[in-house]
């Protein structure tokens, strides 16, 4: 008897991880990329930074396939996959270092996530959901010089360690519970303001319902509750209410909306 439940307590683990948070599987490390922790007070700037890399032309694929709603036009990227290449290959080309920014290497893995997740969905497209193809996050398919990483490798192994929680923020996984997809490539020059528009925006967004006594809270809150649990911040409610219009009042217990893994694309 405690054999069959061994097995079956193996057998429940693997499925009871959550795809977009998985931290066992294979892929998911930072595979050597290197990693700066974010002050408390992250300023944009270019200056302090032996690179500065040109997100231009993801910008303008941007604009041109997802609209202000957030949702994006898959065919109308499938459409101009020489551009889109050509972006990919030029940042699979570059070797980030620890001479880099933080602000540089934020703006870098984060843009990258969001570039090769797209990619991600084109290879796959028609689709229904990210969760329909097979190791989406745990698969290593993300060329970064000699190396090879994963969605989870760059979320997990890299992003999540720069002491910077707002990044769940601006990191989208295809999906319309996601954060939604910016239609401005992020960039060291304005890295602090556009993470400080995205937060605020998702928060105050329909991806929450936020009110004084009985919010329910987007299920990111629950999956990352620790990257949002700091000194300043001693609950979800603390860190919420720093951009909430609406305040959480203390104390409240909170309630966490199911995830809809729904395809993020245009009608």
């Amino acid at each position: 008897m405690k054999i069959i439940l061994r097995i079956l307590v193996l057998l429940f683990i693997p499925v009871s991880f959550n795809a977009c948070h998985l931290i066992t599987a294979a892929g998911l490390g930072s595979q050597g990329q290197p990693i700066k922790k974010a002050p408390d007070k992250l300023t944009s700037m270019t200056t302090n930074s032996a690179v500065n890399v040109d997100h231009s032309d993801w910008d303008a694929l941007l604009k041109k396939h997802v609209n202000s709603a957030g949702m994006v036009d898959y065919k109308g990227f499938q459409d101009d996959r020489p551009a889109l290449n050509s972006y990919m290959k030029k940042l699979s080309d570059l070797h980030p270092t620890k001479k880099w920014s933080v602000q540089e290497l934020l703006a870098y893995y984060i843009n990258l996530y969001n570039v090769y997740t797209v990619d991600l969905i084109l290879n796959n497209y028609p689709t229904k959901s990210i969760q329909d193809i097979d190791g989406a996050f745990t698969k290593a398919f993300i060329p970064i010089g000699s190396r090879t990483l994963s969605l989870g490798g760059i979320e997990n192994g890299v992003l999540r360690k720069m002491n910077e929680p707002r990044i769940h923020f601006a990191i989208n996984c295809a999906s319309i519970s996601c954060p939604i997809l910016s239609r401005d490539a992020y960039t060291a020059a304005k890295i602090n303001e556009q993470l400080e528009d995205a937060t605020r925006g998702f928060i105050n967004s329909d991806k929450n319902e936020i009110n004084a006594k009985n919010p329910k809270i987007s299920s990111i809150f629950d999956f990352y509750t620790k990257d949002f649990i700091t000194d300043k911040t001693p609950s979800l409610a603390a860190y919420i209410n720093q951009y909430s219009n609406t305040k959480i009042e203390n104390n409240v217990a909170l309630q966490y909306k199911e995830y809809n893994w729904s395809l993020n694309e245009q009608r």
